[in-house]
């Protein structure tokens, strides 16, 4: 239903991995990237099968342990919560990466499998020469890059704070994208449950309930849909929801996420829990109050708002710095304490 009702996202063509375009590295909206990997010596070996892809992987592994989420074959790859959202519908564990593999090959011509999942796995730790190899060139953004393996899956819709490209290496991918705006029509979950550490969209993406989330028809309008191909990437703007569906029954990809902020500013989902702390339960009055101060402070301050003050006095008003973000921190800390 979903991919027949959204709009596509824009593509380019010919961009190369070791020198990308500074406005695709910027763009403030999501762009997929056809055939920018597709000459990575991993995605070549794809044209061989997913087995020869397992192989060539095995040669990268040290033998470190993995995480895996594992589901039965009635979650239909979908990992998402138990039905009393006391838990989830799958469990998690450590294995040998290479027992995945072998796992994968197993049930890969079954039609009903078991959901095999390792998601977000640190390339550089886990799959030792793999880069050198098969990279993009975002060296001086110093990103993090990961490895996501398994079966058929279906990922909820979800937010990531930094920027992101994803690399499809093996096995198709569908990704479906709504810009942050739409969060309120998601219907998203607990943050103090979650099944790998962000919100989630509650709404299932493949047969959506729209008379339980009614305002879900906003998103799916506002909504963009792709499909990669093995050599094809994503590039995902920060906070941009996103539900990724694995299509094959063996796929594998890589991504990058970086921020272009500098490390010695604070995190922003520490700033929204401790307004839920300080803020979440005033009389209505006083959010409201408190919603003029962070617009003119934070979200919307004016252009020439603190012209009034002298340079030396601004404080925290002014520019935050290295120096002015370690007496914040410093400060907020103490503050906690209390």
């Amino acid at each position: 239903m979903v991919s027949e009702t959204i709009n596509a996202i824009e593509e380019i063509y010919g961009c190369n991995p070791t020198d990308l375009p500074e406005e695709v590295l910027t763009s403030a909206k999501p762009l997929i990237l056809r055939g920018l990997v597709s000459d990575w010596p991993i995605v070549r070996t794809a044209a061989q099968g997913p087995g020869a892809v397992l192989d060539r992987l095995r040669e990268y592994y040290r033998g470190k342990p993995v995480s895996l989420f594992l589901g039965t074959a009635e979650i239909e790859g979908r990992f998402f919560y138990n039905d009393d959202m006391t838990g989830f519908n799958f469990v998690q564990m450590e294995a040998s990466l290479g027992d995945v593999f072998d796992k994968l090959i197993e049930f890969e011509h079954q039609e009903k499998s078991p959901a095999f999942y390792v998601g977000s796995t640190a390339i550089d730790t886990w799959l030792s020469g793999f880069r050198q190899d098969n990279d993009l060139n975002l060296d001086t953004h110093k990103p993090l890059t990961s490895i996501w393996i398994g079966n058929k899956s279906r990922v909820a819709a979800h937010f990531d704070s930094p920027n992101n490209i994803a690399c499809c290496v093996l096995g198709r991918r569908r990704f479906t994208v709504l810009p942050p705006e739409q969060v309120a029509n998601l219907y998203t979950g607990p943050h103090d449950l979650t099944p790998a550490g962000q919100q989630i969209s509650m709404v299932d993406f493949s047969a959506p309930d729209l008379e339980k989330y009614p305002k879900f028809s906003e998103a799916l309008a506002a909504s963009q849909v792709a499909e990669l191909e093995p050599g094809d990437a994503i590039f995902l703007p920060s906070m941009w929801w996103h539900h990724v569906e694995a299509l094959d029954a063996i796929n594998v990809l890589v991504n990058y996420w970086w921020s272009e902020e500098p490390t010695y500013l604070g995190s922003p989902a520490d700033a929204l829990n401790h307004a839920m702390l300080a803020i979440k339960e005033l009389p209505l009055a006083q959010r409201q109050a408190w919603q003029s101060m962070f617009n003119q402070h934070v979200f919307e301050p004016p252009e020439g708002g603190t012209d009034h003050i002298a340079e030396h006095a601004k404080g925290r008003l002014g520019n935050i710095d290295e120096v002015m973000a370690r007496r914040l921190r410093a400060e907020l800390l103490n503050h906690l304490k209390q």
